[in-house]
């Protein structure tokens, strides 16, 4: 068991900080303010903190790192100063084990091809008291859940899906590696206190709805930007009658709407998933402060009061979902999906079902899915797609593999891949895809961008439950409705599918022979990393250079990012996962999928030097040659989608100096602060339509940067015209001097040295 004495400890102040808290305030407490504000870096700062406003200072009570994001925050990291972490901490190999054969194989290559980097991750964690899951192990999200997460807790974790840990009552948040980095050297972790959105979850699911369902009707209903800034806390009747599972799937997917984070309050499914996961002890000790790990009761009779907004959902009449294609938040009910594909001529056939990954690879979730797929085997059925699990931990693949869940799925014609975040981040050899035809898939993950799973912008991707997916992939038809609709068997009869069955925990108990954990060097000061000059896959990091001090003046235009611009956009993952410790190489996919609003295309800038048309990093390093500063201009929720943070490193790295959008999403804003950038938005949106091809910028008052005050900007465009615009910002003071350092780094250097 991880952590007792640091959750002992949780445990034994959460009563009187609350009561703080509650006596400040002067009003009933949701659960969520009594996470944040119990969690406070200075308890002697107790103050009435402003939601949507006020920066606050945080101390998590521990940090997780996947493998893939962990490269660029150790690098950091071991800039910092330090000798050892200050809280505890983690790394995941999880990311750089690509799909293709089956789960053995694909490990195995895995190992041979990135042993470079796991030797580096696991040198690193050894030396600074960092604990080490191997590849193989599972999926971050599933093992912190496993292992690590409690309710009460304030974690932080390199990795969007984060709020997973939400599940079992837990104020999880996904970051970039400088914001892990100040936690790990014991800084203080700022965010601003964020809005609340409750949700009321009333009645019970049955038949072929799931949790999925719900984030799927949720996020339909925020879309994409509307929990940005926000936690959702889901509570009610119908909270309390979903497992610890079922909570974790709706708080992972929370990001898909821009959520901070999500949030269940501690009920009896949480306690059983933590006794059935070796946690009884922890079981214990919240059930003895059970009235901490929920809102007061005055919260929930009288929510409209509490919360920023309400969003009601009656389960029992809840329909299941199909979300996409290219976005996560077009949501269809399935009855109506026939009529949304005829209309938008999406392909009908589908040609791979896939499920698993960090969003749906619970004992319950496969459990489900086989009851469908076990369906299929007896009733004479043939999948008429290609057929994938990936489980989310090795701890859930060897007891699904021992209760006989993997032999049906293969009698059905499924193939298991590793225990790794798989297709679901792009790391999907798929044969074939690179002819770029037009197709449907349907899977469990969390996110459906273009390009996100095989590298095809023709991939129509759909986000639906595991029992769905399955269906669906033996149906072969996206039009399939399993509510309503019957298959011809080998034999000619129509059969119909039941709805799915379940169960919540193996009545055998989780059972695992290697679960993949390594704990640190009892003395890591003797501990030497070694990484090669002349690495492809790693490099050390230089430190940003401070601002002069001066006014940016002269800018080029480097591109005018036309709708959505994700951090899939920005920093592709896919084959470009192995260069994530390589801040030099993997500059070189700098807004590669970013579309240019001058002629609707992608990797084609102007070069301002030149008048050739040419890559975007080429374009970039051209001027970074040439010491000419540049700008990039996005629309809105700019940033959306993964915390990689080498979306704003890759920019800063090749010398792009600020990033003008009509908004951002979160993390991605703070990442850009974090190393330096001027991430800034139009003060009037409309001015996103002034910015022309060759455009010049001059920040003509950025010596007068300053909290609350607007920068203004010159442009200059090519006819001899000029025009003066207004740009907001939300730098507080901590945050200017972060890019008068250069970075936040180096400010936390200076301060440790």
């Amino acid at each position: 068991m991880f952590d007792l004495n640091l959750i002992k400890k949780v445990y034994s102040e959460l009563p009187d900080k609350i009561a703080k808290t509650r006596e400040l305030l002067g009003k009933p407490l949701t659960y969520a303010e009594k996470i944040l504000y119990s969690h406070l870096f200075d308890n002697n700062n107790l103050n009435t903190f402003q939601r949507g406003a006020d920066y606050v200072d945080f101390a998590p009570d521990r940090v997780a790192m996947q493998d893939a994001t962990a490269q660029m925050a150790l690098l950091q990291f071991m800039n910092s100063g330090k000798n050892t972490t200050t809280i505890p901490s983690t790394v995941h190999c999880d990311h750089l084990i690509q799909a293709q054969v089956n789960g053995i194989e694909d490990l195995r290559v895995s190992k041979n091809l990135n042993q470079e980097v796991f030797n580096f991750l696991e040198s690193v964690s050894n030396k600074y008291g960092i604990g080490f899951w191997k590849p193989g192990a599972g999926i971050i999200h599933q093992v912190v859940l496993e292992n690590y997460a409690f309710p009460g807790g304030m974690m932080i974790g390199t990795d969007s899906h984060t709020p997973n840990a939400g599940g079992l009552g837990m104020v999880a948040i996904g970051v970039g590696g400088a914001d892990a980095v100040d936690v790990m050297a014991g800084m203080a972790w700022e965010l601003k206190m964020p809005k609340l959105i409750g949700v009321n979850l009333t009645g019970k699911l049955n038949g072929w709805a799931s949790p999925k369902d719900i984030i799927l009707k949720v996020a339909g209903i925020l879309t994409v930007k509307g929990g940005t800034g926000c936690i959702i806390e889901y509570f009610g009747k119908g909270a309390r009658s979903l497992s610890a599972t079922g909570k974790g799937t709706i708080c992972n997917m929370g990001a898909e709407v821009g959520a901070t984070t999500s949030l269940f309050a501690y009920d009896n499914s949480m306690s059983r998933y933590l006794t059935a996961t070796g946690r009884e002890e922890v079981a214990e000790l919240a059930g003895s402060i059970n009235e901490h790990l929920a809102a007061d009761a005055e919260v929930y009779e009288n929510p409209d009061i509490f919360y920023d907004q309400v969003i009601n959902i009656n389960l029992s009449e809840l329909e299941p979902h199909i979300n996409g294609p290219f976005t996560p938040d077009r949501a269809t009910p399935v009855s109506r999906m026939a009529q949304a594909a005829k209309d938008n001529n999406w392909p009908l056939d589908v040609s791979v079902g896939l499920i698993g990954s960090c969003t749906n690879s619970s004992y319950e979730d496969i459990s489900r899915a086989a009851s469908i797929a076990n369906q299929a085997v007896e009733k004479g059925l043939i999948a008429k797609s290609e057929f994938t699990i990936t489980p989310g931990s090795e701890l859930v693949r060897y007891t699904i593999e021992r209760d006989g869940f993997i032999d049906t799925f293969e009698k059905m014609g499924g193939n298991v891949f590793a225990n790794a975040c798989g297709p679901c981040i792009g790391q999907w050899a798929r044969a074939g895809a690179d002819k770029q035809e037009k197709n449907t898939i349907v899977h469990t993950f969390n996110r459906n961008f273009s390009k996100r799973a095989d590298g095809n912008p023709n991939t129509h991707a759909f986000v639906t439950s595991p029992e769905m997916v399955t269906a669906l992939a033996i149906a072969g038809r996206l039009d399939f409705n399993p509510l309503t609709d019957s298959l011809t068997n080998k034999n000619g009869e129509q059969i119909k599918l039941t709805p799915p069955s379940g169960i919540e925990l193996p009545e055998k108990g989780f059972e695992v022979e290697d679960p993949g954990f390594q704990a640190p060097s009892e003395n890591g000061s003797e501990t030497i990393i070694n990484v090669d000059s002349d690495s492809k896959r790693l490099q050390l990091l230089e430190p940003f250079e401070a601002w002069d001090g001066k006014n940016l003046m002269g800018a080029k235009l480097l591109i005018k990012a036309l709708g959505k611009c994700t951090t899939d956009h920005i920093s592709m993952a896919g084959p470009w996962l192995r260069f994530r410790g390589h801040l030099d190489n993997i500059s070189n996919n700098m807004l590669i999928g970013a579309i240019n609003a001058f002629n609707s295309e992608s990797n084609k800038v102007k070069n301002q030097i030149t008048g050739n048309y040419e890559e975007v990093p080429k374009v970039q390093r051209a001027y970074k040659q040439e010491n000419i500063p540049s700008v990039v201009v996005g629309d809105h929720n700019y940033g959306e989608g993964s915390s990689r943070e080498h979306a704003a490193m890759e920019p800063r790295h090749l010398c792009v100096k600020a990033v003008i959008v009509k908004s951002f999403a979160r993390i991605h804003e703070t990442n850009l602060k974090k190393q330096g950038m001027l991430g800034l938005t139009f003060a009037n949106e409309n001015d996103y339509d002034l910015i022309q091809e060759d455009d010049t910028f001059s920040f003509i008052d950025l010596v007068d940067f300053t909290p609350g005050k607007k920068l203004s900007v010159q442009i200059a465009h090519s006819d001899g015209t000029t025009d003066i615009i207004e740009l907001n910002h939300t730098y507080n003071k901590q945050q200017i001097e972060w890019f008068k350092a250069g970075s936040a780094l180096n400010l936390i250097k200076k301060q440790n040295n």
